[in-house]
């Protein structure tokens, strides 16, 4: 990389850290480039540059949201792809919990999320297709796998369905649970939060067994 392109490359992210900030603040359409430029320390042609426009920019905030916690917390966690069915969606699970509930990740990482889901814009729809339903399709190979050969698409659809129910629980209702139950999400929580939906998950996905 020469000394151009690493300028950048450091300018890009410094406009994707800043406008993930202001748009976990102010929203997309609150949201100004010139308040994200001069976060970032860009000019604010930079913006049109390196992604074309603010609502290129805000797909590029979401998807590296998406994409980085994935890259820290992988849904398979490393297994292999012939490891059993049960310790891959035990994997997805822990995967998925830690990715929504890492106290690692910038703030506005889980707020801008928030944001979008109860606001959601045209971006919404890139998302999902690149980063989200790859996620959802994964979960559904395993549960096939642990459903068996003739299993209906509305099971495997169910099954999914819950699975990911109990794990965003968790991320979307974070304020409340913390008010009933008061504790710290740290791993070794997080960890026993895993266990538990898995084998809660397990028992019931063999119990749609066709």
């Amino acid at each position: 990389m020469n000394e151009i392109e690493g300028k950048g490359l450091d300018t890009r992210n410094r406009l994707i850290q800043a406008a993930g900030e202001v748009f976990a603040t102010h929203g997309f359409r609150a949201a100004t480039v010139r308040e994200i430029s001069r976060r970032a320390g860009a000019n604010i042609a930079a913006i049109n540059y390196h992604f074309g426009n603010k609502k290129k920019l805000y797909s590029a905030v979401l998807t590296h949201t998406l994409r980085s916690a994935i890259q820290k917390y992988p849904p398979d966690l490393g297994l292999d792809e012939n490891s059993p069915p049960e310790q891959r969606l035990h994997a997805f699970i822990r995967s998925l919990l830690f990715r929504l509930l890492d106290k690692g990740r910038p703030a506005w990482h889980g707020r801008l999320m928030a944001r979008e889901i109860a606001e959601p814009t045209s971006a919404l729809d890139q998302v999902v297709d690149e980063v989200i339903r790859p996620l959802y399709e994964g979960l559904a190979l395993i549960v096939r796998e642990l459903l068996g050969g003739n299993a209906s698409q509305e099971s495997i659809r169910l099954c999914v369905m819950s699975v990911m129910g109990q794990c965003l629980f968790y991320h979307h209702a974070r304020s409340v649970v913390l008010r009933v139950y008061p504790q710290d999400f740290g791993p070794a929580e997080i960890g026993r939060l895993a266990d538990m939906i898995y084998r809660f998950s397990l028992q019931a996905i063999r119990g749609f067994q066709e």
